[in-house]
């Protein structure tokens, strides 16, 4: 079968074809973190019509789409600029910046440590502890953004805890790293699934604050991965110019750049995605406060970390019984201070929900 030292990603489905022999298209992934919904039907009836856009250039500055990103965030358009996927905004911040030691707040993407590894720099995580729910405490990271570091990285709301950090607290958090001379980078992948994006969102503090930048993308809000468009805002003018004079002219495709101005657009698709995700959020932690084997954390985002607690199950069992079924969970044993009695699980439709539910308590009952 399966050496238990694999793991897999949520875009892993060809390697989880050949591994259990199940067809991709029959596995339903509750571990690559997507909007259930789809791709926006705005965007889907009417993207079609803009065909003809691929005989031309994109529009260098993409100055119609990052007009209509800054609606839809309400700020300023020229403190967006747009990459192909945050991937390659992240690249380009690293390079520019070049941290020598950054601080991450962790559990979370591996990603980041990659990053700044790659540009020459080096990395230590500040712990979110589980006895305090993985909620960051304020005055413990004060004390860990020592002399040394020059930039903390947080992903906001976290992946995998869904544990997130509100605006007034991330106002304090900015305070101490501007005394200190420290950058931040957030990663706001997953904010727009929150119940309450307005107290979450960093956006509103760039227009006070040179020592943030916000990364976003489509890829799981607007479940569209494949057209690579990432976005950052930030208020510090220079650091802007730069990003611009080093990224490469048209990263974007146009179509990628014209499906962006119409699934921002759609406001329908955004309300009924959230609307979704609340509810089946809340009534997903109504099942499992049933289940005296598994413990939760209270979930901000489209997706909630469980711990088992019965002592003969891992992650890799509660993954095997659920990709027998066609269902695919993220064992979280790879994540930095999680072990193998963690499982993180995407919120998808009642009736797929219904039967991951239906597997994961079987198996722990």
């Amino acid at each position: 079968m399966i050496k238990h030292s694999d793991h897999f990603h949520g875009s892993d489905l060809e390697t989880i074809e050949k591994v259990y022999g199940i067809k991709r298209s029959d596995i339903v992934s509750f571990s690559a973190n997507v909007n259930p919904l789809g791709i926006s039907p705005k965007l889907k009836s009417t993207l079609s019509e803009q065909i003809d856009a691929i005989m031309s250039y994109p529009d260098r500055e993409y100055t119609q789409l990052r007009k209509r990103i800054a609606d839809y965030l309400h700020t300023d358009f020229e403190n967006i600029i747009v990459g192909n996927g945050s991937t390659e905004l992240i690249s380009l911040f690293i390079q520019i910046k070049h941290p020598k030691k950054a601080l991450i707040i962790g559990p979370t993407y591996s990603e980041y440590e990659r990053e700044v590894s790659l540009g020459g720099g080096t990395t230590r995580y500040y712990r979110l502890e589980e006895e305090q729910n993985f909620i960051l405490d304020i005055r413990k990271l004060e004390v860990e953004l020592t002399a040394d570091v020059d930039l903390l990285v947080i992903c906001n709301p976290n992946n995998p805890t869904s544990t997130a950090i509100s605006r007034n607290d991330m106002r304090k958090i900015l305070d101490i790293c501007k005394q200190k001379g420290i950058f931040v980078m957030v990663d706001e992948t997953y904010v727009e699934f929150a119940e309450d994006v307005y107290k979450i969102t960093s956006v509103p503090l760039t227009g006070y604050y040179n020592n943030i930048i916000i990364l976003r993308g489509i890829s799981k809000f607007f479940a569209a991965p494949g057209l690579r468009l990432g976005y950052a805002i930030c208020g510090n003018v220079d650091l802007l110019k730069e990003i611009n004079q080093r990224k490469n002219p048209w990263t974007i495709n146009s179509l990628a750049a014209i499906a962006g101005e119409i699934m921002f657009s759609d406001e329908n698709y955004i309300k009924d995605t959230r609307n979704l995700i609340a509810e089946e959020r809340d009534r997903i932690c109504k099942i499992l406060d049933t289940c005296k084997n598994v413990r939760y954390y209270e979930p901000t985002a489209n997706f909630i970390l469980i711990k088992i607690l019965k002592d003969d199950i891992t992650s890799m069992d509660l993954f095997e019984a659920a990709i027998k079924k066609g269902l695919m969970i993220r064992d979280c044993s790879t994540f930095p201070f999680l072990n193998n009695k963690f499982i993180r699980i995407c919120f998808m439709t009642p009736a797929a929900n219904d039967a991951l539910l239906n597997v994961i308590l079987e198996a722990v009952k």
